[in-house]
């Protein structure tokens, strides 16, 4: 059982816990309080990591799936020694503090990704677990193992509510991901009182059908059991789920097992109260010194097996040179000039649908980019992002790099997440555009956490035709354009889609959207200046135009059209192709000005989506096509002609406006 010293940390955690949330007057202290034990076990006798190198590449990974929990994470890096001071406990969700509300991912040193929204981290977690698979494939060898880590999660009850967890625990059973482990925090506790009101399921029972090995502890506070049971997941086959019977809010005479704990601070009587109870006789925020002298052994025995590593990796290096410059590109960001220069990019030269060219380019990129891992929503066909000649990631060929998620969009979202964290890869996800709305809250959390994952969106407007409103996005690429940080890219042809892709890759502080057509575009003769997010594709004849049409995507080619039918009656238009509004509004004010010169004030936009946004670009005397309501089941040419995307309407806007 526990050892007085373990009883002194598993207490410090604790009680640096409730303190700190009760001077913030704002928090979470039950979990913290009843996961403490299971905790403490996992990172002082499991958890491979090192506060002197918080991410050297073989480290184990922890994720707080049950990110409301935060002062337990908190707690733990200021007891392991990571730049997490007293000062910074004593600031918890204060301004400017490195202990947020919630974890974040580059806010805090040793947070590995940034949770909160149930169900996203363990989701994120399976990811890592992917990632560690596909690498130790491509990595280790016959006398050398250099990739050998686990995933650890400490999830609640709310995380297995999340439908998202259970699309990513699906797929991690299938693809037999032994070196994850979840620990799950059975409190049995939520917000609105006991799970029993809404959540009676057998959890057990589901992991074992996803393809889990199911284990489970008696006792919360039995050190030995618990390590001992993370030693037998540890050599399971399969991904593992642990089940804890742990109390929230454990020690507090009043307030323990219920679910007042949870979401709110004790109060200064109640932690009195439970400092009596757990004979804690000190006062907020003090840690024994011999607390302290305990963890620096137990920080130093966890840093020489880093050390072990770095050295074991020396001489891989030396007898592995080619692989270890793999290792060494695979880790890195950067794009290779093969890739940038490679001709077949924008090697087009007929109508082709921008999805359909959008293959083409992600198999070129391939051809330069072998650490490039990625898949389809059960889409592939239909989004074109099969890459050939990689072979598929499954349990028994970990060495593929096409992913098949299955029809699980907001799983794939956390997923791809989880990967671009692992590091040591390129990342990207598909599926159709209307189905963003199912992925929102994970490609939210890309952004937050400036991951460059892409994003494929394909059938990206009412043009797919007879599957309906349900299938036609209307909203979507506006309500995509409005996430921070998030570079939302619709090609106007095969050529644009390629600058697209490169720019995607070439963002490595945030992730990007690519939406693609499912019908044929046009070749445009030249894109010059697409990188710059918008340009001027098609030229006025005079000094100065009547007028500027402002489109996207699909619509890039009718505007185009429609320039010809205008000049016939004397009306000199420019177009503009806007391929990224986030690229546009990063460039300087004199070419925005050149692209968009203020004194031409008579703009019309189209874009077959809603017009919410397009002001911006087209001022008080612009006019907006576009579509701000549901469209029908039809064929796509009779859809974009009852909706107005036809050059007699463009020419009459123009008209209208002049």
């Amino acid at each position: 059982m526990l050892s007085k010293m373990d009883k002194k940390v598993i207490n410090s955690i604790r009680f640096l816990s409730m303190d700190a949330v009760e001077k913030a007057n704002s928090g979470h202290p039950g979990l913290p309080m009843g996961t403490a034990t299971l905790s403490y076990t996992l990172w002082a006798k499991h958890l491979n990591v090192s506060k002197n190198d918080p991410t050297w590449a073989n480290r184990d990974r922890f994720v707080l799936s049950a990110g409301h929990g935060s002062m337990l994470q908190y707690s733990l890096l200021h007891l392991f020694g990571y730049d997490v001071s007293m000062e910074d406990i004593k600031d918890f969700r204060q301004w400017g503090s490195k202990t947020p509300g919630h974890p974040e991912y580059g806010h805090t040193e040793g947070i590995e990704t940034t949770t909160g929204p149930l169900g996203q981290g363990i989701a994120n977690a399976v990811g890592m677990a992917m990632a560690e698979k596909r690498l130790a494939a491509e990595f280790n060898t016959s006398d050398m193992n250099i990739v050998d880590h686990f995933t650890y999660v400490v999830a609640g009850d709310g995380d297995m509510m999340e439908g998202v967890a259970s699309e990513a625990c699906s797929l991690a059973g299938h693809l037999k991901l032994s070196k994850l482990i979840v620990l799950y925090d059975d409190n049995k506790i939520t917000i609105d009182g006991t799970t029993d009101i809404a959540f009676t399921e057998d959890v057990g029972k589901r992991f074992e059908a996803y393809g889990w090995e199911v284990l489970e502890s008696r006792n919360s506070e039995d050190i030995d059991e618990l390590s001992d049971l993370i030693e037998m997941a540890k050599k399971s086959d399969k991904p593992t789920l642990i089940k804890v019977p742990t109390t929230i809010g454990y020690g507090s005479p009043n307030k323990a097992g219920q679910s007042v704990a949870h979401g709110a601070p004790l109060g200064a009587d109640e932690i009195k109260l439970t400092r009596e109870n757990m004979d804690w006789e000190h006062e907020a925020f003090f840690i024994p010194e011999d607390v302290y002298t305990h963890m620096g052994r137990v920080i130093d025995e966890k840093d020489k097996l880093r050390q072990d590593w770095n050295e074991k990796f020396d001489k891989y290096r030396e007898k592995h040179p080619e692989l270890a410059a793999k290792w060494d590109r695979w880790h890195s960001l950067e794009l290779s000039d093969e890739l940038l220069n490679d001709s077949e990019l924008f090697n087009f030269d007929k109508d082709i649908a921008t999805r359909a060219a959008g293959g083409k380019v992600i198999n070129v990129i391939a051809k330069h980019m072998d650490n490039i891992f990625g898949g389809s929503a059960d889409l592939a066909g239909s989004n074109k992002t099969t890459m050939n000649n990689t072979g598929d990631f499954q349990a028994d060929t970990p060495d593929g790099n096409n992913i098949n998620f299955g029809v699980r969009e907001h799983g794939m979202g956390a997923i791809l997440n989880g990967i671009s964290l692992h590091g040591g890869f390129r990342t990207f996800g598909a599926t159709f555009l209307i189905f963003s709305n199912y992925m929102r809250p994970a490609i939210r959390l890309s952004a937050l956490m400036n991951q460059p994952v892409v994003y494929v969106f394909t059938h990206d407007s009412i043009a797919l035709g007879e599957d309906g409103p349900t299938h036609q996005p209307i909203e979507q690429l506006a309500a995509l354009r409005t996430i921070p940080n998030l570079k939302v890219f619709r090609p106007a042809d095969a050529k644009e889609t390629a600058v697209a892709w490169i720019e995607a890759l070439k963002n490595t502080d945030g992730p990007s959207v690519i939406a693609l057509t499912r019908q044929g575009l046009p070749v445009l003769d030249s894109v010059e200046d697409a990188n710059r997010g918008g340009y001027i594709v098609s030229p006025e004849k005079k000094y100065s135009p009547d007028a500027i049409l402002i489109a996207t995507g699909s619509e890039v080619s009718l505007a185009m059209d429609a320039q010809k039918e205008l000049a016939k009656e004397n009306i000199d238009a420019r177009v503009v192709s806007i391929l990224s509004w986030e690229l546009f509004e990063a460039q300087d004010a004199e070419y925005k000005e050149k692209v968009l010169p203020k004194n031409i004030s008579k703009r019309v936009s189209i874009e077959a989506g809603t017009t919410f946004g397009w002001q911006k670009y087209t001022g008080s005397e612009g006019k907006n096509i576009g579509i701000d309501h549901f469209g029908a089941s039809a064929p796509a040419e009779k859809l974009m002609e009852e909706f107005g995307f036809s050059v007699s309407n463009v020419v009459k806007t123009v008209k209208e406006i002049l």
